[in-house]
């Protein structure tokens, strides 16, 4: 079995910037991708607000290199992005050079296009463009971001709501330390639908003035849209290759507590469970752990769920910690990615994020998390949580190499 996972690379595109240089231009400038609706037609527009990558499906296609975009969803097209970004930043030249695979996650997948046929068909059943339709399942957008990067060993997608691109790393990680890859292209893409909207709107779970994680006022989540992916290796690679290793992936854990088809158990069992699987795998004791990227939705349920889960873990002694969607909202199949490669970024960056828009403690908790962007940190250690519908609950420990 493999020693160790490495990450090499990583590439990102939110409502907070296009790239790396652009969200880390936002974390700074303490600047939130929150504002209202521009890209997207609803009804909601100029009443809910939301996290848009505010670029045009052509402008976007534009920045991917693609030709012609009418064949690609949005989601495809963050996807392209932000991988292609994270392999350039690993510096491959060749992507046949070793085993490499791609384990992409999503939830919508292509149902952007979908609506758009929809909308005409069901006027006209005469009218309607299939290319809209046929794109519409989640595993098109992971074809087509293989296709561009030219990888054929192994490619498959993963969709268990927000834990999808957490999981994809886990999986990732488990085929190198098992010797069936060397190196695997990790991390998901979603896109802004209205499906997505009127759904979480439907619960009655979003915020009409932007998510507020862990705040005693929270009064629900933000939508967002985004990719965010990694390239890791295993040893053998990245001594052939003469690597710059970002970090090492030294642990992962999923736990499913089944408490609910959307809502986190109350006492938070999953997220506890996952959060220990993670730090066991790693060998790392809670003291190690210098932040918590915290899945932080902003919800009443979900910020109490982990609180609880967390204080179980770390009792009296909770690290720094923050929640990231409050830059880039809920990117829902993507937010594990995004999360992960802004974990990534706080060791290289020796950063801790502020959780923006905090005001009051919840009295449920004994901690508040961090509000002020902390720089010259020495972060050995992160612990980047993604949480899903169905408590499909996954963690993951970056450590600085």
């Amino acid at each position: 079995m493999a020693s160790g996972v490495f990450v090499t690379g990583i590439g990102i595109i939110s409502s907070v910037g296009c790239n790396i240089k652009e969200v880390l231009e936002s974390i700074y400038a303490k600047k939130s991708g929150i504002a209202d609706i521009t890209i997207l037609e609803t009804i909601h527009k100029g009443k809910i607000p939301v996290c848009e990558v505010k670029k045009t499906n052509k402008e976007l296609a534009e920045n991917a290199g693609i030709v012609s975009p009418d064949k690609y969803t949005r989601t495809a097209l963050l996807g392209i992005i932000a991988a292609k970004q994270a392999v350039n930043n690993a510096g491959i030249k060749n992507i046949s050079e070793f085993r490499t695979g791609l384990i992409s996650a999503t939830s919508v997948g292509g149902m952007d296009r979908s609506e758009n046929f929809y909308g005409s068909f069901i006027k006209d059943q005469n009218k309607g463009r299939l290319r809209d339709v046929v794109n519409h399942d989640c595993g098109e957008s992971t074809e087509k971001i293989a296709d561009i990067l030219g990888i054929k060993d192994y490619i498959t997608t993963l969709s268990t709501a927000c834990s999808s691109s957490a999981n994809s790393i886990l999986m990732g990680a488990r085929l190198i330390k098992n010797n069936i890859l060397d190196r695997v292209v990790v991390g998901g893409t979603d896109a802004l639908t209205r499906f997505t909207l009127n759904g979480f709107n439907s619960l009655m779970i979003l915020d009409a003035t932007g998510c507020k994680p862990f705040d005693e006022k929270r009064n629900g989540l933000t939508i967002g849209e985004g990719a965010g992916f990694l390239v890791i290796e295993s040893e053998r690679a990245i001594k052939v290759g003469n690597k710059e290793i970002f970090c090492e992936l030294t642990g992962y854990g999923n736990a499913c507590d089944a408490f609910h088809q959307t809502a986190s158990s109350p006492d938070g069992n999953g997220a506890f469970l996952a959060m220990k699987k993670a730090l066991d795998i790693s060998n790392k004791h809670v003291d190690e752990i210098d932040y918590i990227n915290a899945h932080g939705t902003g919800t009443q349920n979900n910020d109490l769920s982990e609180g609880k889960a967390i204080e179980k873990i770390f009792a009296s002694s909770v690290p720094a910690i923050s929640s990231t969607k409050s830059f880039t909202g809920h990117t829902l199949g993507a937010a594990g990615g995004i999360e992960a490669v802004l974990s990534v970024l706080a060791i290289k960056e020796k950063i801790i994020y502020p959780n923006l828009r905090f005001s009051v403690q919840m009295k449920e908790l004994s901690f508040c998390p961090v509000t002020e962007l902390k720089q010259n940190k020495e972060i050995r250690n992160v612990l980047s949580n993604s949480f899903g519908f169905g408590g499909n609950n996954t963690s993951l420990v970056f450590s600085k190499y």
